[in-house]
């Protein structure tokens, strides 16, 4: 790794997830240079990003499109949690975890009007142990140590090389648990994958009720997991 990253370079980190704000202001906000956070895309308007000029905007998690206009103005770098190019696409957490993956790697990506298709600036090998939400704080951690390498080195970024692997995005209802999945394992990880503020827990219904899974834990070949239970018809995604 070089020095340090030119403290005279104005940066915008982007993220839409209360875990991404925390590790910018505990960490990366106090890299050198100018450092600006955006949580939505209200905050990524042509006035602000024509007054910053950043040289880098990084997407620490953004379920939103990033319109060719931010595309153009700036270098955008996008975190994505899968070893592109297998795993394009959406719900790349989910998607390994049901494949049977216990580690993936973390890859930092030009973002281009191809989804997850752009030159790779740096892969790194991270966990898929946990339960989801802990899967990406601990991804959002190492993105901001990727973030120092990428600005204090200014990599350039190389194009995927391989056959393109493509994972399709989640909708809430595929948070329902089959009932097929064949062992408490299969159940364990569709349960933990899912747990994430944010995001539709894994549920089951049962006459007019709802019950929604969450901080679920293995012991002996049984599973032990806190319950919600909600009136079907006061239930709210």
């Amino acid at each position: 790794m070089g020095n340090v990253p030119r403290a005279d370079r104005t940066y915008l980190v982007c993220g839409t997830k209360p875990w991404n704000r925390r590790v910018f202001d505990a960490v990366i906000r106090h890299y050198p240079g100018r450092w600006y956070f955006a949580a939505s895309s209200a905050e990524m308007t042509d006035v602000r990003l024509a007054e910053l000029r950043p040289r880098y905007a990084f997407f620490l998690h953004w379920s939103n499109l990033v319109r060719t206009e931010i595309l153009d103005r700036c270098e955008c770098i996008c975190f994505h949690m899968a070893d592109v190019p297998y795993g394009r696409g959406g719900s790349p957490l989910q998607n390994l975890i049901m494949a049977g993956h216990r580690e993936t790697k973390l890859t930092a990506l030009r973002m281009t009007a191809e989804l997850d298709a752009g030159p790779v600036y740096l892969k790194e090998p991270i966990s898929l142990e946990g339960n989801a939400e802990e899967i990406y704080i601990r991804s959002s951690e190492l993105a901001a140590r990727m973030i120092l390498q990428i600005v204090t080195d200014e990599l350039t970024p190389v194009p995927q090389i391989g056959e393109a692997v493509i994972f399709r995005r989640r909708k809430p209802a595929d948070s329902e648990i089959p009932a097929d999945l064949g062992s408490h394992i299969v159940m364990y990880d569709f349960i933990r994958m899912l747990d994430a503020d944010g995001y539709p827990r894994a549920f089951l219904t049962h006459g007019q009720f709802r019950f929604e899974f969450s901080r679920v834990g293995l012991y002996d070949g049984r599973l032990r997991a806190d319950v919600t239970i909600t009136p079907i018809e006061n239930w709210t995604p």
